[in-house]
């Protein structure tokens, strides 16, 4: 019960970082009340619809068979979730509303990923994970969480961007791809 609360604890505090930081995102570039409104509530229901067909697709069972090809988790979950952000950051790239997000913002909140991976090593306890997915094996995303402290504090110091973040966060977008390739092949080929 207390790993099942983890998650849920964890999902609820990320959403909630996200609408503050939306919100935040929205106020300081829509000056119209009622169009401040609109938008934040399009950004709530967003991430409500997102969590309530995760919700559903758990229910289904559709991602309890994790040992069968096509990887279910990764083609109903993982994708949809990538591919969403790719467009939707290439569509709002210029617009006002992203750039008037902290960079130190989008750095520190990085750092959930110290939070998941504990999460993680507890759930190997438990025998839900293999330790092969968690920093007792060959998933380093927790060392990455840390830099994103550091990243954070460097960015806050610093008067302009610095040239390296760009190159970090593409770093961070790899990581996350190896921890799926290494859930992937944990799965489906363990003694690799």
């Amino acid at each position: 019960m207390g790993l099942k609360l983890a998650y849920i604890s964890l999902t609820i505090c990320m959403m909630i970082i996200l609408i503050r930081i939306g919100k935040y995102a929205i106020n300081h570039s829509v000056t119209d009340k009622r169009e401040q409104r609109k938008k934040l509530l399009k950004l709530i229901l967003g991430l409500t619809l997102w969590q309530a067909y995760t919700y559903v697709l758990t229910l289904t069972g559709v991602l309890m068979d994790v040992y069968t090809l096509p990887p279910r988790f990764v083609l109903l979950l993982i994708l949809p979730a990538f591919i969403f952000t790719g467009i939707f950051l290439h569509k709002n790239k210029k617009k006002v509303w992203i750039q008037k997000i902290p960079m130190t913002w989008l750095t520190f909140y990085q750092s959930f990923r110290i939070i998941i991976e504990t999460i993680f090593v507890f759930s190997v306890t438990a025998g839900i994970l293999h330790e092969n997915v968690t920093v007792e094996g060959y998933n380093y995303d927790m060392f990455f969480g840390y830099s994103a402290l550091l990243i954070g504090y460097v960015v806050y110091k610093s008067t302009k961007r610095p040239k390296f973040l760009l190159a970090w966060n593409y770093l961070g977008l790899a990581v996350i791809f190896v921890i799926i390739l290494l859930f992937q092949v944990t799965l489906f080929a363990p003694e690799f």
